[in-house]
């Protein structure tokens, strides 16, 4: 997770602004810098955040409204403005990190809008100088077969549509955005998966593939994506993993105690990388607040902060 020049290695957090209580950007911006938080993600370009981010040094990876796939994908020149407004009008005083093209529209119905719209918004960031490489972010239900991870698939629909997003990946050096929660897998499926197996908080391995060993969930997650992606010749596509989390309360096994061995051990486990791949991991937790315009339940509850600014629970990023 190397994101500054000087090596710093580090974890980002997923700013979402769906609530109506929520700080001020620049307070927010404080809140990151204060926790020693390296990275941002936020899901669209919101112009008060951006504004708030200039001379941060904050990392930020933006998305793109779903509604605006279509324009992007179909005409060069609403890319064009998109990045003016949006990138270059921001550039270089935020460092942004990658440009997001669809959050978990694959498949469905905005599915065969993402590779054009990556191949218009890369050349119009390209035609404007901003060196900064767009992908998309996908659920893991773009996988048909996970487990062990090693027959990890992507489903013939998704893969549709992921083999050639993957070869332009490839090309440009691009990873693959990935959100991965072990949460809803356990949540799921409690009679066969462990909760130790889902917290990293398991003693020993717990599920043998092969050469591999696996000690908890989100590794195996990881991995069965890793090997979907050899299969439709991305072995040299980076992942990396734009939400994972746990909520604190509004459901099975969210509770205070979950959510904050989750998060901390997940921030203490990506400088290891998986079984398949051990290198270190970029990753974002979901989410930096509690966002009460959320459907009721648990995704009002993934948050570190309360909208106070004070912690949901104690958490080090150091």
């Amino acid at each position: 997770v190397v994101f500054l020049s000087s090596g710093v290695q580090g974890i980002g957090v997923n700013y979402g602004l769906v609530g109506d209580n929520l700080p001020q950007p620049s307070a927010v911006v404080d809140l990151y810098k204060s926790n020693n938080i390296d990275g941002m993600r936020i899901f669209n370009p919101n112009h008060d955040v951006l504004e708030a981010l200039r001379g941060s040094n904050i990392p930020l990876i933006v998305g793109v409204e779903h509604k605006d796939l279509q324009s992007l994908a179909s005409d060069a020149y609403a890319a064009n403005d998109w990045v003016q407004t949006n990138i270059a009008a921001y550039s270089p005083g935020v460092p942004f990190r990658y440009i997001v093209i669809g959050n978990e529209v694959i498949p469905g119905d905005l599915a065969q809008y993402v590779l054009p719209a990556m191949q218009n918004v890369q050349t119009a960031l390209d035609s404007a100088g901003v060196q900064v490489n767009v992908s998309t972010s996908v659920a893991l239900s773009v996988l048909g077969s996970s487990y062990p991870p090693s027959a990890g698939a992507f489903t013939p629909e998704a893969q549709t549509y992921m083999e050639p997003i993957i070869q332009f990946l490839a090309t440009g050096g691009s990873p693959l955005l990935v959100n991965v929660y072990p949460y809803f897998a356990y949540r799921d499926n409690p009679a066969q998966i462990a909760l130790s197996y889902a917290l990293f908080t398991s003693e020993g391995v717990v599920v043998t593939d092969g050469a591999y060993g696996y000690k908890n969930l989100f590794d195996a997650m990881l991995d069965a994506t890793h090997a979907a992606m050899e299969k439709v010749g991305g072995a040299d596509v980076a992942v990396v993993v734009t939400e994972s989390g746990w909520p604190s309360d509004g459901g099975f096994a969210a509770n205070i105690s979950n959510a904050q061995t989750y998060n901390q051990n997940l921030i203490n486990h990506v400088g290891e990388g998986t079984p398949r791949r051990p290198a270190p991991i970029e990753a974002y937790i979901f989410a930096m607040f509690n966002e009460n315009q959320k459907e009721a339940g648990t995704e009002r509850n993934f948050g570190l902060f309360y909208p106070d600014e004070q912690p949901v629970y104690p958490i080090s990023f150091v």
